[in-house]
């Protein structure tokens, strides 16, 4: 017989109660004003960092509290519950050094990843460009050599927490006759001479996190702060966003959960007809489709976060593209239906910004588009199944 990989041991549930107390304590009575400000949440990070909670992946030789990727899961999943937008400073934080881990220098992640476990640095990841979004190997970007340095030029574009991040991930081409195999990947520090940013995007939602073009005019980047050998960026980049579309699928886990919750709340609270709006058949199968299509997103995401706990310690897991594109498009699919039935249980209420569930609406969208569209992760995953 053989048992499933992904059930929660008693320390995450633990976790999850933790995580839950400070999210409904610190960060949901700030989610609305976050929202409509637009502005990085400072407070919620510095709270975060108070529980260490802000990257919990990083492995504690680097002075991280060395969480699993299934209690990193959990981490994002009950941060967003409350505030997606916030959910994305241990998402990001992970998705930005999640390349480190795999391929860079002992050198170089002893640099990096301590600032960021203690909190000093947050760290992104710049791959996407204006002209390259799902043919993220078209890019343009350009790494001259020129002695111990390379000659940085380009523009990367939606770069999630750009300009509070300190630390960036940037994919350049070093080789342009080599196509793929010719882009490489580098640690770029926000105050190296020539970066610069762009007006923040204008979004639908995630709206206190911010979205900017990263722009480098000449950076001078030293050779030793290259990740891996030359060519090998682009493997790196494909191989973190198979670890990292799970935490894409927990934070559409925890925005779909918070509509939910919000949304039975509501319904049982509600009357019309002399009766609480839960009585109503035709309300209940709605509630019931939402939880099943929520518990089913949830168990491919922890069965996938335990898969890439195994293929982080060494262990061969040929399945894991598949399962991690298979979470983050059915979580992201479900939390989108969803959240709209939230609203549409709240009927003309649910569709005003003085209830928390047209926000999630807003938010969830999102988990459906970066990290690869689902369109993308389709692909992908009819290719692993076909070949």
């Amino acid at each position: 017989m053989s048992f499933p990989l992904y059930a929660p041991a008693e320390e995450h549930d633990m976790l999850r109660e933790a995580v839950r107390a400070l999210a409904d304590e610190k960060i949901a009575p700030r989610a609305a004003e976050i929202d409509e400000t637009g502005e990085f949440s400072w407070d919620v990070y510095k709270a975060l960092v108070a529980s260490d909670l802000h990257a919990v992946h990083v492995p504690e030789q680097y002075g991280g509290a060395g969480a699993d990727a299934l209690a990193t899961v959990i981490v994002i999943e009950e941060v967003a519950r409350a505030c997606a937008s916030s959910s994305l400073i241990p998402a990001v934080n992970k998705l930005g050094t999640v390349p480190l881990l795999l391929s860079a220098s002992q050198d170089l992640k002893m640099r990096y990843l301590r600032p960021v476990a203690r909190g000093d640095a947050m760290f992104s990841y710049a791959l996407s460009e204006p002209e390259a979004g799902s043919d993220a190997a078209a890019m343009k970007t350009r790494a001259v050599a020129d002695g111990d340095v390379y000659v940085l030029n380009g523009t990367k574009m939606w770069i999630t927490n750009a300009g509070v991040s300190e630390y960036y991930t940037v994919m350049a081409v070093t080789d342009p006759s080599a196509g793929a195999r010719g882009i490489s990947a580098f640690v770029v520090e926000k105050s190296d001479e020539g970066v610069s940013f762009g007006p923040k995007e204008r979004k639908l939602g995630i709206k206190g996190s911010p979205t900017r073009q990263v722009i480098f005019d000449n950076v001078r980047i030293p050779a030793d702060r290259m990740i891996g050998e030359p060519g090998t960026g682009f493997k790196t980049a494909l191989a973190t966003l198979d670890h990292t579309r799970i935490t894409i699928a927990a934070q559409a886990l925890g925005i779909a959960q918070g509509a939910l919750d919000y949304a039975i709340g509501y319904v049982k609270e509600r009357r019309q007809f002399g009766r609480p709006v839960a009585d109503f058949q035709g309300v209940q199968f709605m509630i019931a489709d939402m939880g099943m299509k929520l518990e089913a997103a949830r168990q491919l995401t922890y069965h996938a976060a335990a898969k890439s706990e195994r293929a982080m310690n060494g262990e061969p897991q040929p399945d894991l593209t598949y399962l991690s594109s298979a979470a983050k498009c059915a979580a992201s699919d479900a939390a989108m239906e969803i959240t709209t039935d939230a609203v549409q249980l709240l009927g003309g209420y649910g569709y005003t910004s003085d209830f928390p569930v047209e926000r999630m609406m807003r938010d969830a969208k999102i988990t459906q588009i970066y990290e690869g569209t689902n369109q993308i992760q389709r692909m992908v995953m009819a290719r692993q199944l076909l070949k």
